[in-house]
């Protein structure tokens, strides 16, 4: 049995939500701005997003803060899950998961590794390069308005005109669909919002941020691939 304040699983639920909810609003931000690429002007508006994003400093010093967050997030999930599993290393005879929890509720873990491993193939792409060893396509750079910006659209067009790549980032944003199907209504109950007058908003707005959010980012390496945006 877990002891102390800050071993209890009542206090991981509460991080888990904590940093859940914050990177569901990181999530709003990040897709708000790669949406751009749907402007379709040769990703003028989007390099300039981006160049803002990479070159504030306010932000920059936040990406700490969603860095923490994350990896708390991940912690706290694994440590979560291997709690369960300790208290309860054998399943009563009877018992019947489905009979009351969805799959993807008792498959969290297993979804965020996937969606782990899919942010670092997606850090290693856009993170990575655009941070530390600058894009690998050419032209590097473009002008708008007289104003050198580092060309990520490009590199996103390079990137996602391979099929695997597509496919990997497809199926990211599937496992990220059925986290935030759980995660977003666990997320607000765990911090006291499960009275019944928030109950129903709280999942018909979950519901529709987890079709709503990973449609759009899976929109973007499939609209890449087949041409449909320039």
């Amino acid at each position: 049995m877990a002891t102390g304040l800050f071993k209890s699983s009542i206090t991981k639920k509460f991080w888990m939500s904590l940093t859940g909810i914050f990177l569901i609003s990181f999530l709003v931000v990040h897709c708000a701005i790669n949406a751009t690429i749907f402007a379709n002007d040769g990703g003028q508006l989007f390099n300039e997003w981006a160049h803002f994003m990479g070159t504030n400093v306010i932000i920059r010093t936040m990406e700490i803060g969603l860095f923490a967050g994350l990896l708390l997030h991940i912690i706290d999930g694994l440590m979560l899950y291997f709690q369960n599993k300790t208290a309860r290393p054998v399943k009563y005879a009877y018992e019947k998961a489905s009979a009351s929890s969805k799959w993807y509720s008792r498959s969290m873990a297993l979804l965020g590794t996937l969606i782990l491993l899919f942010l670092i193939l997606h850090m290693y792409h856009f993170w990575y390069r655009s941070r530390v060893t600058g894009v690998t396509i050419e032209p590097e750079v473009m002008f708008v308005d007289g104003k050198k910006l580092e060309n990520l659209y490009g590199e996103m067009q390079y990137i996602f005109s391979k099929g695997w790549v597509v496919i990997v980032y497809v199926l990211g944003c599937i496992s990220l669909f059925w986290h935030l199907l759980h995660g977003f209504k666990s997320a607000f109950q765990s911090l006291g919002f499960n009275q019944a007058k928030y109950k129903n908003t709280i999942a018909l707005v979950g519901d529709a941020f987890s079709i709503i959010i990973p449609a759009i980012f899976a929109a973007m390496p499939i609209a890449f691939f087949f041409k449909l945006i320039q």
